[in-house]
């Protein structure tokens, strides 16, 4: 495989055709994203500062929020910089190099913000379920713990996915429908020369193992949750709980939904036009509206953002 490309693979850059249209349009669309971008990073750059500096939120829920809404942050530099260049540019192009760095730091990043969600529910498990054992369990030692598997994990488990695209040969085509160097094209691009049904294979399994296994748990988690909730005597109590995990589960929809559509089955050539909004849905509005769900459901967290906003 590795003679393969380095005897077949003569493409240096590839171009990326984001969304096509005319030069008044590709202004437009790099204001509203470039003002949607911003408020993202005010957004989540937010939530970081309030539970910092309140030490009221210093308790695992908000210091797993705060981590998640920094991945966000990340998250939207790992794609959304690049697609407000190309909305200026004229050639759109993007180095091979930098297009591979690109898929990698966006995938682990994604697989990072699943470990993520899947944490916050394991907490929100643990606090409405088992109440009693939450203190002596969900220590913060044992918090930084988790936020540390997460980061590396997630960082390490698309890295076989990777150095198989990197054997791959590109020997031609290099026009990505896409505004980013997404997984799906990439393959497209790389079967014209060659069939890849085993790097396929690997990349669909690795992406759907991932997908499905912190979703079902995640759904796993929040069914017992419910039933808790339900359950409980206290109306104000049930009430405060249901708010959390209604917040938490809006996040859950909004990132599998359009997740699942894109990488179940990457390279399988279905819903070529549709996989570029998906893919825009979950790495550009998702990190977006996250900030306004998980604030405006919650007391302490909007207390917590006036005080950030006044001193600010």
């Amino acid at each position: 495989m590795t003679s393969a490309r380095n005897t077949s693979n003569t493409v240096n850059y590839f171009i990326l055709l984001g969304f096509p249209c005319g030069r008044e349009m590709q202004i437009f669309l790099f204001s509203i994203f470039f003002m949607v971008y911003i408020l993202t990073l005010l957004g989540n750059m937010a939530i970081v500062f309030a539970v910092h500096w309140d030490h009221r939120l210093h308790t695992p829920m908000y210091i797993l929020l705060a981590n998640f809404s920094f991945l966000e942050i990340c998250y939207v530099n790992s794609d959304v910089p690049n697609m407000l260049v190309n909305f200026l540019s004229i050639t759109k192009t993007i180095s091979f190099t930098r297009c591979l760095l690109q898929l990698y730091f966006f995938f682990s990043l994604g697989t990072t913000e699943c470990l993520f969600l899947s944490i916050m529910a394991y907490d929100r498990f643990l606090a409405i379920c088992r109440p009693l054992h939450y203190p002596t369990v969900m220590t913060i030692r044992f918090c930084g713990s988790l936020v540390i598997f997460c980061w590396v994990y997630g960082f390490l488990w698309f890295l076989i996915p990777v150095v198989f695209i990197t054997q791959l040969p590109f020997c031609g085509p290099n026009v990505i429908d896409d505004f980013l160097c997404d997984l799906g094209p990439l393959l497209d691009l790389a079967s014209v020369c060659v069939p890849i049904p085993g790097t396929v294979l690997i990349c669909g399994t690795m992406s759907s193992l991932l997908i499905f296994a912190t979703f079902f748990y995640i759904i796993g988690s929040y069914t017992l949750v419910l039933r808790a909730v339900i359950r409980m005597p206290s109306a104000a109590g049930s009430k405060k709980a249901f708010s959390t995990c209604s917040s938490h589960l809006a996040v859950v929809a909004l990132f599998y939904g359009s997740v699942m559509m894109t990488y179940v089955s990457p390279g399988s050539g279905q819903a070529k036009g549709m996989q570029k909004f998906t893919t825009l849905f979950y790495s550009v509005l998702t990190p977006f509206f996250n900030p306004m769900i998980y604030s405006l459901r919650n007391k302490e967290m909007k207390d917590a953002l006036k005080k950030v906003i006044g001193c600010s």
